[in-house]
């Protein structure tokens, strides 16, 4: 990687900040981008190289792959063949927005996010800028600018200061809205709220009744769940995960300590 690193700012030239960001990207580089919650460390989600520098820039091991930023709905079908008639609901319903979805990945998708099995969280930002980003990138996989046990950055500046030269490019749109997190659904099957965030549990039972009441604690938990793998190749490893202060899935155990932000990239 190139030792120096450029900052653009996005509302002096969109045009020629998207350009540098999506040829950084094209060449497998990482760069940091304005989301509707805080600042994200982003990459080609179909380059294996690229998402292991992602997580090598976050100081992150590949138990703990990152989400996948898409510009429209449209473009879910390129990572799922199981579109569900729930899927469909929930995403034109509340995309783009905080809302993140828990698909089955296409069983041809060449993404290596991590040890993700057979599942792969997705979202549509509710920001224009990014979303434009988006269209002339193609999907990225992206977490929060900041590296493992630190606090996500809210600032370009305090993403250049915990990423440095790991990323080729700064997007500065401003400080970031912050805000509560996204609510996590799980999709894969019985359609189950995983986190309730910012959109709550009435508005998507109103589209898929199945959520309207949270599942009843079971009498007798299997051990096997106690400590599921993250993003397991099946359903149930997803049925304890918590997203951490940057963003990711995990098991409640797994949880970094000593970090508090507020929410997913």
């Amino acid at each position: 990687m190139s030792s120096m690193a450029k900052v653009w700012d996005i509302s002096a030239d969109p045009d020629a900040a998207i350009d540098a960001a999506a040829a950084a990207v094209a060449e497998g580089l990482c760069i940091v981008l304005p989301t509707d919650t805080v600042y994200g460390i982003g990459a080609d989600a179909t380059n294996a190289a690229a998402v292991q520098g992602l997580l090598d820039a976050k100081e992150r091991g590949r138990d703990m792959p990152p989400p996948v930023l898409i510009a429209e709905v449209g473009m879910l079908r390129a990572l799922t063949d199981q579109v569900s008639p729930a899927v469909l609901a929930l995403a034109e319903a509340f995309w783009p927005g905080a809302l993140t979805l828990v698909v089955t990945a296409h069983p041809h998708l060449r993404m290596d996010l991590g040890d993700r099995g057979a599942t792969i969280a997705v979202r549509v930002p509710d920001h224009d800028f990014t979303r434009d980003l988006l269209r002339a990138t193609g999907p990225l996989a992206v977490s929060s600018a900041n590296v493992s046990g630190r606090p996500a950055a809210t600032t370009v500046a305090e993403a250049k200061d915990q990423l440095g030269k790991r990323v080729k490019v700064y997007l500065d749109g401003g400080p970031a809205a912050g805000g509560v997190p996204s609510t996590i659904v799980d999709l894969t099957g019985e359609p189950r709220i995983l986190r309730e965030g910012a959109i709550p549990r009435a508005d998507l039972a109103a589209l898929v009744p199945e959520l309207a009441e949270p599942e009843p604690p079971s009498e007798a938990p299997d051990p096997s769940l106690e400590a599921p793998e993250t993003m397991a190749g099946t359903p149930d490893a997803l049925v304890d995960l918590v997203e951490t202060p940057d963003g990711e899935l995990v098991s409640p155990g797994e949880q970094d300590s000593g970090t508090e932000g507020p929410g997913e990239a």
